[in-house]
């Protein structure tokens, strides 16, 4: 019984296991700098086709390469400052070779070398630890993790009718999402009838206001008066 045991035996033992993932994750970081033409190369770089199943379990085993990458980014740029251009055995490179100059950049390209090692332990492949210290690493420099994306695919493998998926690097065919803004109507017809009432209300308000208003009311009153003084008489 498999109790919260992490991981799928894939019907293979440790030792197969772990030579299909080193063979399986050189072909991924290998398929980067693939040039079109060649015979057995990528019809896509940066991707293979599996099962879905491999696919999950290589996709922490290749992150973790990628993060060996990144360490060691920091400190070749530091080695990069007591570095030489001279080459190699001439008397140029003896002089440096000797100095206190070599000794910073021994002391500082040290564990570096030390991640190169590591990873290349676990890929056994010179070309593919050159490509993911020198384009990969590079390459996520600012990214904090998910460097690869795996996607299911609705063709079954023909044979056993295996589900397959593809597992790439991110940062080339992404999605870019796209936020959709309704458009601003702007109105230019002639206002409706009830903003014409209200304006034809506060203008009639304004009128009975005004003191021509209040004279027009006055008026009446002095014309009745004088008519009674005339029946008087």
């Amino acid at each position: 019984m498999r109790h919260r045991m992490s991981g799928r035996k894939l019907g293979r033992n440790a030792s197969h296991r772990k030579a299909m993932f080193r063979n399986m994750a050189a072909s991924l970081i290998k398929t980067v700098r693939a040039v079109e033409g060649d015979e057995g190369a990528a019809k896509v770089p940066g991707r293979i086709v599996t099962t879905v199943a491999k696919a999950k379990e290589l996709r922490p085993y290749v992150e973790k390469l990628v993060t060996l990458a990144k360490k060691a980014q920091k400190h070749e740029a530091q080695a990069e400052e007591y570095a030489t251009t001279a080459e190699r055995n001439t008397s140029e490179w003896k002089t440096w070779r000797g100095s206190d100059q070599w000794n910073q950049w021994n002391q500082a390209i040290a564990p570096a070398i030390d991640y190169r090692r590591r990873a290349f332990a676990l890929l056994r492949d010179k070309d593919a630890v050159d490509i993911l210290f020198s384009e990969l690493g590079e390459r996520f420099e600012d990214r904090n993790g998910g460097y690869t994306r795996i996607v299911r695919l609705a063709k079954v493998r023909l044979g056993d009718a295996g589900e397959q998926a593809l597992i790439e690097f991110v940062g080339i065919r992404d999605r870019v999402k796209t936020t959709h803004t309704a458009p601003v109507v702007v109105d230019d017809e002639e206002p409706t009838n009830e903003a014409s009432s209200v304006e034809s209300d506060s203008e009639a308000a304004e009128e009975a206001d005004s003191p021509e208003a209040e004279a027009s009311d006055e008026t009446p009153e002095v014309e009745a008066s004088s008519e009674e003084e005339k029946k008087e008489e």
